[in-house]
């Protein structure tokens, strides 16, 4: 049975629904159904061989852009329910987050950007929009999966002026500096409790940092201090599970409390009043802000620009680069359906159409198949 949600919580009765109207599901609600869709999606399948911080065959240990949102749909889902907002919508805005996200991580989004910096850029929430609302077909009445307005809202975590001006009521909060949904809040700040401490752990088991190095980071060090004072004889394994799962439970307390503080002090009675204020409610107290911070700053430093790490990404740029000329200047190199669109678009909106839809090609690339056909190009 649904728990009670608060007065401002999202729900079916004062959504915006979605833009084509459909029968109402049976045996589930609206957001449970947004849920299976982007789980039957084949964007949500390929995330599995899309990586964070390593490139896929690197090893089979580390996380990858899957088991990234599985972790980030738990945490928001143990969010939301304290705070008596929509799970279901929670989860689905979780899943659905990485979707537009291109092989190779951050190196390869930048570097499809700087592709593409000549008609219109790439950033990947837009693109998990463009993939939900465009790219995926799989029903007979409409393009893409027709998702409701409030996971859609939540998946447009970040938008530029221009662009948020294309998108029409979607777009509108970035021009009026105005928020989304406590659903969508919680989503985001899962995602950044979950890739943080998760990168803490791959990085250990990568050995590419060490447990004296992040002794440096203060959130780190308070937790593995409690750690170490519990459980004396403690092997360096399960030491370093319990620290970062203390992490993880840390944030979310202080989170949950200081959001608990901060809506109670506001006092929203239905979501079109958080939608209209000025800054979110689901946020760390200023304190924990910081240790969070100063983590982040550690991993950017000490993980991200390992020397290991840089040789990956140089790479991925390559490669990326690489594909993104290739396929611009002979369209046969793309697969028959991809070359329909090509020309179509292109036919349409010149370069700038074509441009595109190669884009949106190898944003759907995972990691070893981005590596196949850099190979396969290169001998064309």
């Amino acid at each position: 049975m649904m728990p009670a949600l608060a007065s401002y919580a999202a729900t079916e009765a004062t959504s915006k629904g979605r833009a084509f109207s459909e029968p109402a599901p049976q045996h589930r609600n609206q957001y449970q159904r947004d849920r299976d869709r982007i789980i039957h999606s084949a964007a949500f399948r390929r995330l599995e061989y899309k990586t964070q911080v390593f490139v896929n065959h690197e090893g089979d240990m580390f996380r990858t852009r899957l088991t990234h949102s599985i972790e980030v749909a738990q945490i928001g889902r143990t969010i939301a329910r304290a705070l008596d907002l929509n799970e279901d919508l929670t989860e689905a805005i979780c899943l659905a987050h990485d979707l537009g996200h291109t092989p190779f991580g951050h190196a390869g989004q930048d570097r499809l950007n700087l592709c593409m910096k000549d008609h219109g850029g790439f950033e990947h929430n837009l693109q998990s929009l463009r993939v939900v609302d465009v790219l995926e077909e799989k029903y007979a009445d409409f393009r893409g999966l027709n998702l409701m307005y409030e996971t859609r809202e939540g998946i447009l975590k970040h938008c530029s002026r221009s662009k948020a001006l294309e998108l029409g009521e979607l777009g509108r909060r970035f021009l009026e500096g105005k928020q989304p949904g406590l659903e969508a809040q919680v989503a985001n700040m899962a995602d950044e409790i979950a890739y943080n401490n998760h990168d803490v752990d791959d990085g250990l088991r990568a050995g590419l940092i060490s447990v004296d190095q992040l002794l440096a980071s203060r959130l780190f060090d308070m937790q593995r201090r409690s750690v170490s004072a519990k459980w004396r004889d403690l092997t360096e394994k399960p030491m370093a599970h319990e620290t970062i799962r203390r992490m993880i439970n840390f944030l979310v307390s202080d989170l949950v409390n200081t959001s608990r503080q901060n809506i109670s002090h506001n006092g929203p009675v239905n979501i079109e009043m958080v939608r209209g204020l000025n800054k979110p409610l689901i946020c760390f107290s200023d304190e924990v802000y910081e240790l969070q911070f100063e983590l982040k700053r550690f991993l950017r430093v000490n993980l991200y620009q390992h020397d290991k790490v840089k040789q990956m990404t140089d790479k991925a740029r390559e490669i990326i680069q690489t594909l993104f000329d290739a396929y611009m200047h002979d369209a046969d190199l793309l697969p028959s359906e991809t070359r329909t669109r090509s020309d179509r678009d292109h036919e349409n909106s010149g370069i700038s159409g074509r441009a595109r839809v190669v884009a949106d090609y190898i944003a759907g690339m995972t990691d070893r198949f981005a590596i196949a056909e850099y190979e396969r190009v290169r001998k064309a």
